[in-house]
């Protein structure tokens, strides 16, 4: 799998704990989601429909070598603002390539499929195609080619 290192190492360290510090190990990860630059309002982003609760992320590949990524996400929705900030922390700053080379499936390696409802992993897939949809449109990647490798 082509992952970038700091999301490998997300992954990583989410299959190095039990399914229960899984769960706690997301909650963490909701708590770290960074609130929105003030220039960006939730009525300017991209809204992720898949995402059971209200979720916005603002993708600027401006600079492909160093796609910036913002997310707003309701304090009450724990688990989508979780999967919000592994994708921050994970992507934030990595070049438009990168992202495109992500697995639309990476999640699975989380291993949350016991502790998180199907439909909610939908949400974080549904996260991370907005992501590339933009970066793809921003950059002018063609959507069918396949990222070269680094």
């Amino acid at each position: 799998m082509s992952l970038p290192a700091t999301l490998a190492e997300i992954v990583d360290d989410f299959g190095a704990v039990s399914d229960a510090d899984k769960v706690t190990m997301l909650l963490e990860f909701s708590r770290e989601l960074p609130d929105l630059p003030d220039h960006l309002r939730e009525e300017a982003m991209e809204p992720v429909p898949e995402c059971q609760s209200p979720v916005f992320v603002s993708v600027d590949a401006s600079d492909p070598g160093a796609v910036r990524l913002h997310f707003s996400a309701p304090p009450e929705a724990p688990t989508t603002r979780g999967f919000a900030s592994i994708l921050q922390q994970g992507l934030d700053g990595v070049p438009a390539d990168d992202i495109l080379a992500v697995p639309a499936d990476f999640y699975h390696d989380l291993g949350l499929g016991s502790a998180v409802s199907p439909l909610r992993l939908r949400g974080m897939a549904g996260m991370l195609a907005r992501i590339k949809n933009q970066v793809r449109t921003q950059t002018g990647a063609d959507p069918g080619a396949s990222p070269t490798p680094a």
